[in-house]
């Protein structure tokens, strides 16, 4: 089978893209604009680990430009889209929303538009827990009102949610969008909490810690995550729904604090932090936790791996790129 990547130098979409070809039963096309949000060189290290895998080929392509994404969708006829690229970072989104604009709903219409032309039996797309927003009670459910987002980045992922819905219900296009959980791991975002701890612990610098470290969240290792969204590719929504749409929560369902998070860093690296503790910021959320009940009825997804273990495999990974 065919299948489309967007976002493939990026975290998830990289180790979902790996994941396929590695399957030898996939033929995989990863885009990807590489642009410099972050590190390219991260980016294009990601790309090199898929060098040489037969089952891979890698396009620089930006989503966001319609005509560019038109040509390589239509060429190529995906028979699964699995759409991983958006512009990411709850902070960075205060200061600079129309990035999230261009990235996650233009960008998102042009992916659905390029789909109801060509329809994939199934596309996956990536939402956040960050539609959660103002949500009180624990574990967040999807059928939870996710009206009230706290940040533009969860209000972009949100209307992406409401825009996938109208396809789905207009063009019967099948559609499944993922709430991710604090994704962790091997080859991580560098302007995500783990990677920004690792980094401060390793090089001796003060670590700030909104709401005094005491924010509970739940970190989901990237093995996780991909188990989740390969499992959920396979089975488009069944007949009900109508339309053929659906959101699942993709998680741990095992909040911690994140001053406990540091101290496990903390003793994997054989290094103290030293920390700053701040108050909290108005976009930031006391708690995350993902219910796993709709998305174990759905395809019998159950995280495998503890924290204990992710977090060693993390620095790990930390210690030999950095």
């Amino acid at each position: 089978m065919k299948v489309l990547v967007t976002g493939a130098a990026g975290f998830i979409g990289y180790h979902v893209s790996q994941r396929l070809a590695d399957s030898q039963s996939c033929e995989v096309l990863g885009v990807d604009s590489l642009n410099d949000y972050y590190s390219v060189d991260l980016k294009r290290a990601r790309l090199a680990q898929l060098e040489g895998n037969e089952k891979f080929r890698f396009v620089q392509v930006d989503f966001a430009d319609a005509e560019a994404f038109n040509g390589i969708y239509n060429h190529f006829k995906p028979d699964y889209v699995v759409h991983l690229g958006a512009q990411a970072n709850v902070r960075y989104s205060v200061d600079h929303p129309a990035d999230y604009v261009q990235s996650n709903l233009i960008g998102f219409f042009n992916v659905l538009e390029a789909a109801r032309a060509n329809p994939p039996k199934h596309l996956v797309f990536a939402s956040s827990s960050s539609v959660y927003g103002a949500t009180a009670k624990t574990p967040f459910a999807e059928d939870d009102d996710t009206s009230h987002p706290l940040s533009f980045y969860g209000a972009t992922k949100k209307a992406g949610e409401v825009m996938a819905h109208s396809y789905a219900h207009l063009h019967g296009l099948n559609l499944t969008g993922l709430r991710f959980f604090n994704v962790y791991g091997p080859w991580g975002r560098p302007d995500t909490a783990p990677t920004l701890f690792a980094q401060a612990i390793a090089d001796g610098r003060s670590l700030d810690l909104f709401a005094e470290g005491k924010q509970r969240r739940d970190f989901t290792y990237i093995g996780d995550i991909v188990d989740g969204v390969l499992k959920t590719l396979l089975y488009p929504p069944a007949e009900p729904p109508v339309p053929p749409f659906r959101i699942l929560n993709i998680g741990h369902h095992r909040p911690v604090e994140i001053i406990l998070f540091v101290r496990m860093l903390e003793q994997l690296m054989g290094k103290e932090a030293q920390l700053n503790l701040l108050p909290a910021q108005a976009a930031d959320v006391p708690e995350t936790c993902a219910s796993l009940d709709k998305v174990n009825a759905a395809i019998g997804y159950q995280p495998k791996t503890s924290l204990e273990d992710g977090l060693k495999q993390f620095v790990d990974w930390f210690k030999s790129y950095y």
